[in-house]
Order: C-alpha cells, then sequence, then structure tokens
C-alpha cells in the first residue's frame, strides 16, 4: 500500500511540474511568435502563439546599425563579467570576515552594513558621490561601481559561511595558512553553491542594467545594451508621436509592439544560457539558512 501511495503521489508530482513547466515556456513562446508577427495582426488580432503574418521587419529595424548593437552587447558582456566577478569576490571576502568568530568587531560591521538597507544618502549625494568625487562619469566604473556590492547578498553568504564547520578553518591555521589562504584554497572551494546563486543574481542585476547608464553615460560607445535598447525604442515612439502630431497616417511604418518584442528577445536571450551552468547549485543556494543545524 504504500508503495502505491508513493507512486501515485510521484504521478501526481510529476504532472504538477510539467504542468509547471509548459506554463513558463508559454511567454517565451508567445515573445518570440509576437516579434515575428507584422505589426498590423498584433493591433487587430492580439498577441498569437503561432504567427499567422510571419514578419522579421522588428529585426531589420532592430538590426539596422549592428555595429552599434554589436558594441552594446560588448559592453554589456564586459560590465556583467567584470562586475559579477569583483562583485563575487567583494562579497564573499566581506561575508567570510563578518562569520569569523574572532573577529571581535563583527558585530559592529554587521551593523553598519544592516543600517545601510534602512536609511539612504538619496540620489543627488550619490551621483556628486560618483561624479564630483569619484570622477567616474563616462568611464566604464559608473557601470560596476554602484552595484558591486549588495548588503542582502553579504548576509545570504555570511549565512552560508558559518554553517562550514569551525574545525576546517582551526586545522589550517595549525598547519600555518594564513586568513587569506583559508579562504582562497578552502571556504571559497566549499562554498560553490552560495557563490553560484549569487553569482547568478549579480549577472542578472548588471545584464539588466540601465539606470546607472541613464544617470552616469552620455558617451554612445560606452552604452550597454539595456540603454541602447531604451533609447530606440523612447526615440521610436518619439517618432511615432511627431508623426501623428503632423496629420500623417501611422500604420505599419513603425513596428512599436512587434520590436518591443523583439527587444525583450534580442535583451534576454544571452542571459538564458548562464542558468544551465550554475543550475546544479541554485536549489542548494537557494536555501541556505532554511535548516538550522
Amino acid at each position: 500500500m504504500k508503495q502505491l501511495d508513493r507512486k501515485i503521489f510521484s504521478a501526481i508530482g510529476y504532472v504538477s511540474l510539467i504542468l509547471l513547466a509548459v506554463l513558463c515556456i508559454f511567454p517565451f513562446i508567445l515573445v518570440v511568435s509576437s516579434s515575428l508577427t507584422e505589426e498590423t495582426k498584433i493591433v487587430t488580432d492580439g498577441y498569437q502563439f503561432i504567427p499567422t503574418a510571419f514578419s522579421t521587419e522588428a529585426y531589420s529595424i532592430l538590426f539596422k546599425y549592428p555595429q552599434e548593437m554589436i558594441n552594446a552587447y560588448l559592453v554589456t558582456i564586459g560590465v556583467t563579467a567584470t562586475g559579477t566577478l569583483l562583485g563575487l569576490f567583494l562579497t564573499s571576502m566581506t561575508a567570510y570576515a563578518l562569520s569569523r568568530k574572532d573577529f571581535k568587531w563583527r558585530n559592529k560591521f554587521s551593523f553598519f552594513f544592516f543600517f545601510t538597507t534602512l536609511f539612504s544618502g538619496g540620489l543627488v549625494p550619490w551621483y556628486l558621490l560618483i561624479v564630483n568625487y569619484l570622477d567616474m562619469k563616462d568611464t566604464p566604473m559608473a557601470l560596476i561601481v554602484p552595484m558591486v556590492l549588495n548588503v542582502f547578498y553579504i548576509i545570504v553568504m555570511k549565512s552560508f559561511m558559518s554553517s562550514i564547520p569551525e574545525a576546517i578553518v582551526e586545522s589550517a591555521k595549525i598547519d600555518g595558512a594564513g586568513d587569506f589562504r583559508i579562504y582562497v584554497r578552502l571556504i571559497l572551494p566549499l562554498s560553490k553553491p552560495a557563490l553560484a546563486t549569487i553569482g547568478l543574481f549579480l549577472a542578472l542585476a548588471y545584464w539588466n542594467d540601465w539606470y546607472n547608464a541613464l544617470l552616469f553615460i552620455s558617451n554612445e560607445n560606452l552604452m550597454p545594451l539595456q540603454y541602447y535598447l531604451y533609447k530606440m525604442l523612447g526615440n521610436m515612439d518619439g517618432m511615432r508621436k511627431a508623426m501623428m502630431g503632423a496629420g500623417a497616417v501611422v500604420t505599419t511604418a513603425i513596428p512599436t509592439e512587434s520590436l518591443k518584442m523583439a527587444m525583450t528577445v534580442v535583451a534576454t536571450g544571452p542571459i538564458l544560457l548562464a542558468y544551465p551552468f550554475v543550475q546544479r547549485y541554485f536549489v542548494q543556494g537557494l536555501t541556505i539558512g532554511a535548516v538550522k543545524g
């Protein structure tokens, strides 16, 4: 009887997971299909899973200037890779220091970090700090530094490192290893689930960021992908409104809706490829601190 109950439970679980996976895939199919549909069909018939009027006009407009698109991709890839690696290094090193019980200032520093999540200096002081004092305007560092540390990620990493047996650190100290050597050779390899999870979150944040570029970047050669697409869509909407204001008839000249979907495909497609590489660590990393041990 127990074996039958187990089979029924497994069957229900598999069916539920399959249905959930299908529901998660449907939006992506709808986005891709809509990006390949003529604008008039979207306006008259709405979004459809199978394009009835196939068109690549949105992608033609999107890649009208391929060099600019490629440059935006390269900027985004460089910022994402650099910011993620630097963020992981600083986050893990800070978390390791705060997780050490022999660090007598760890409670004071923990309060200092936590305090910044409750109060903020505001946009104007932050802008003046980046532009006037750090002199990062129109530099790649303006896209990296503001997001390199996140207090929530430090707390999560600290919780994970606190679960590592202290005997490992003590035995390494007996063998003559220093703190940095212990951190690099022992703590980091044991923290792969947390590093993979936080690394994915950092990569997503850097990849999707456009606000810092809006504030600090005016050089077109340093525009990341999201800000480049944001400006392109804004220019298209402005052109459409200007044409309508002048009394021109606007129909399919500017495929606004299909262009939005094409932008979504271009912007989200590459970052989805990063998930399979961290999938095996992702579930374990998300359950950090869920069980008290």
